[in-house]
Order: C-alpha cells, then structure tokens, then sequence
C-alpha cells in the first residue's frame, strides 16, 4: 500500500507545539482506492461461487457476504497496520467502498455456481 506524502517536519512538533496538518500524495490515495476496490470485487467472486456451492438460498447468502465483506474490511485495515488515517483519508473508505460494486458481483456469481451445481 502507497502511504501518504509527510512534509519534512511532519513529524516533527511546529514551533508553537501543534502537529501540522498530514499531506496525502492523490496519487497513492488512488492506488489504494484501486487496491481496496480490486480486493473486494475478487472476494465478493470468490464468495459468490462458495456460496452458491455450498447451496446457500435466501437470506444466508446475504449474510455470508456481509460477513465476508466485515472480514475483508478487517483484513485491509490489518494490512494498513490499523492505521487507517496513514493510508486513506477516512474509515469510510476502508468501510465501505466497494460495498454495492462487490454485491452484484458477488449475486452474479452465486446464482450461477448454484444452478450449475444445484439445479443442472
């Protein structure tokens, strides 16, 4: 993961003892939008063929994939270090992005693994 650019005396205290302002480079906060982007449509792939293996109907494929998707935000934040502020502006983005992209991908694939292992 690309980390945020620091100014020379970032980390340093200015001289009135406030700690300045973080930088973030746009560049590597679109790598890593792009990085947690790619990460949740993969899993949500990878979850849908599980899912639609093991026979999941209803409402507990839906669960498994808000449970695949809580493990996959803590997996990135894990990679982050847990420290999310370092890498992306806000928890949201961690959270979040992806969420809706990952679901159709993530239905698609469910309901075809499924009907090729359940039904033909």
């Amino acid at each position: 993961m690309a980390v945020h650019s620091d100014s020379a005396s970032s980390g340093k205290k200015s001289s009135n003892g406030l700690n300045e302002l973080l930088t973030f480079n746009a560049e590597n906060m679109q790598s890593n939008m792009k990085i947690i982007y790619y990460s949740r449509t993969f899993l949500s792939i990878i979850g849908g063929v599980v899912a639609g293996i093991l026979g999941f109907t209803g409402l507990k494929g839906f669960v498994f994939y808000l449970l695949l998707m809580a493990l996959t935000s803590l997996g990135l934040v894990a990679k982050a270090g847990f420290s999310t502020h370092t890498y992306f502006d806000s928890w949201n983005r961690v959270l979040l992005d992806g969420f809706l992209g990952g679901l159709m991908s993530f239905v698609l694939f469910w309901t075809f693994a499924y009907d090729i292992v359940h039904i033909f």
